[in-house]
């Protein structure tokens, strides 16, 4: 399967990374490709930078669309060149999987309307704001509502990538990938222990 993941300027580092850590892990099965809307190289606060490929690039289906958080996305949900485009590949895509506020660019697009759809708890009503059609579940590590796939703040979306991986190739093959990095993956999309609101000042 290839994993076409969107790149814009202010990513969130794991957003992207943590995703791309658990593909990247099983290349005879995943293919891992970034994208932005202008090609070239593309960076974030935390001084990270990554070469990508344009959008418009993207011409035919492709197996998988990751749409990544981060600041860059309170800007970008009112880029409509973007947003058109994130459009346009959501709806070539088999599956689309997005981190954090990265679903504020998918709702942004209208696909999410009349969808369950989750996402970062400290930038929640934010976020709902770009997409008020959308059926909001605040407590979920991770939501599925048919080919979206949508998780809370920035490492459920290696949650909710291992629960693809279960679904595509077992439960047990995800188990092992979370073992073989060492990580505690929670198995359980609704298992959410940040549902609880807490006054953090800092924005997502």
């Amino acid at each position: 399967m290839t994993i076409s993941v969107i790149m814009f300027g202010n990513f969130e580092t794991l957003d992207v990374f943590g995703p791309v850590e658990i593909f990247a892990r099983h290349k005879e099965h995943y293919q891992v490709l970034f994208y932005s809307l202008t090609g070239g190289l593309i960076t974030n606060d935390h001084g990270v930078s990554i070469m990508t490929e344009r959008l418009s690039s993207i011409k035919e289906e492709i197996d998988v669309f990751l749409i990544p958080g981060g600041y860059g996305t309170r800007v970008e949900v009112d880029n409509p060149l973007l947003i058109d485009e994130v459009c346009r590949i959501s709806k070539l895509s088999t599956y689309v999987l997005t981190v954090c506020t990265g679903t504020s660019l998918l709702a942004k697009t209208g696909l999410l309307d009349a969808k369950y759809a989750t996402t970062n708890k400290r930038a929640y009503d934010w976020v709902l704001t770009q997409g008020p059609n959308v059926k909001w579940i605040k407590k979920a590590r991770w939501a599925v509502d048919d080919k979206y796939y949508t998780s809370s703040g920035v490492s459920a979306g290696m949650d909710m990538t291992l629960g693809f991986i279960s679904e595509q190739q077992g439960v047990e093959f995800a188990r092992k990938l979370a073992y073989t990095i060492e990580y505690n993956w929670v198995e359980d999309k609704d298992d959410d222990q940040f549902s609880e609101e807490y006054k953090i000042n800092t924005k997502v």
